[in-house]
């Protein structure tokens, strides 16, 4: 059985201004990448010192080589044409709960796939071996889960032009993430962790009705979605490598969300059939619901509870923190149980509404209550 770490954190942490502005100036064209890598380079040094202070069990870069969380998938792979997704986040909520406009209006003009998947270049090389080198403990690397890719990148009526059915795009893009984990697995990386897989979007009315609309089967796109993730781990989780799902509700600049609602809708098709060892799931709020549905997680898989939320620098309570491990622990044997903030601090280039002083605050109470539960 893979290593189990009651410490956890999701992967990104927020960026030094500095940092902010470099990646903005070379987006803009203005500013060679190359010249950025120093930046880079010392502002992960210093993330990792904060971690190494809070005492976190597992290290990360802080994703701080990207300009989004997900961003190295696009920016390695090729088969990307101009488009519109139809299925797409019209609104999302902010921290206080009130709904706005997702950037460019209500349809975003973006990119698809309307070209066969073709990796240009391992999606993490420039990343994972400047950790490896400076990490004093366990790290971790995070990437898209297949179903991300393909969520946000079908649009059937373009796609078509590549692939024969949405089946087929995720076994391409379940074949370029299956072979990034195992370049990594040889690297020597013990923890990687696959992101936003969208079961969430199974649980939006909004999304499903868009999914029907643009002539997606719901219920058979859920399955197809599980039989990629699991194609592209299958068999290679370990003693010496922990292969990690963090399902994720929405984390943009300013707190934002995108998806409420308690994991009911997909729970036992989704945790009982998707073949990873260790799940980390949002319960930061009411929104999430409840823990009932962890009733169908099988036994002897690690659950992460995301019970300290990254949308505000509002510091739990530490009792409150505990209960709620109790609580879960009805569903999940405590032993089988972790800790860890909801989300990343900065999924976005912006980052989340909060100071450094409170991201390392909560780094702080996801490990002394850890350490006060499970020693």
């Amino acid at each position: 059985m893979a290593k189990q770490y009651r410490a956890d954190q999701v992967g990104s942490f927020l960026r030094p201004p500095a940092l902010r502005e470099a990646h903005t100036a070379h987006m803009q064209g203005k500013l060679p990448l190359e010249e950025i890598r120093e930046l880079e380079d010392q502002a992960i040094l210093d993330i990792l010192e904060v971690q190494r202070q809070a005492g976190v069990d597992v290290l990360s870069d802080g994703e701080y080589r990207r300009s989004g969380w997900g961003s190295d998938f696009r920016e390695s792979v090729d088969g990307y044409v101009p488009g519109v997704l139809p299925v797409q986040l019209r609104q999302h909520r902010i921290s206080d709960g009130s709904l706005v406009d997702a950037p460019s209006g209500a349809v975003q003009q973006g990119t698809v796939i309307g070209e066969k998947l073709r990796a240009r270049r391992r999606l993490t090389a420039h990343e994972s071996a400047f950790l490896k080198a400076h990490a004093d403990r366990p790290f971790k690397m995070t990437m898209p889960a297949p179903s991300y890719v393909v969520a946000r990148g079908y649009a059937p009526e373009v796609t078509k032009n590549a692939y024969p059915s949405r089946a087929a795009v995720l076994a391409d893009a379940a074949a370029i993430i299956r072979a990034e984990i195992q370049a990594l697995i040889a690297e020597g990386v013990p923890y990687i962790q696959l992101d936003n897989p969208h079961y969430t979007d199974y649980i939006s009315d909004d999304m499903v009705k868009q999914m029907r609309a643009a002539g997606i089967d719901p219920d058979q796109a859920l399955r197809e979605d599980i039989a990629a993730d699991n194609a592209a781990i299958a068999g290679l989780a370990s003693d010496d490598v922990t292969i990690a799902m963090h399902l994720c509700r929405g984390n943009g600049a300013l707190g934002n969300w995108h998806v409420a609602g308690g994991y009911q809708a997909i729970d036992e098709q989704v945790f009982g059939n998707l073949n990873v060892g260790r799940w980390l799931l949002e319960y930061d709020s009411d929104r999430a619901g409840g823990f009932d549905p962890l009733r169908f997680m099988p036994k002897g898989k690690q659950v992460v509870l995301g019970l300290v939320t990254t949308k505000s620098g509002v510091l739990e309570s530490p009792s409150r923190l505990r209960e709620r491990i109790d609580e879960a622990a009805k569903y999940v044997d405590l032993d089988d149980l972790a800790l860890s903030p909801q989300c990343g601090f900065a999924s976005t280039l912006i980052g989340n509404p909060l100071t450094p002083e409170e991201q390392r605050r909560k780094l702080d109470l996801v490990v002394s209550t850890a350490r006060e539960v499970w020693g």
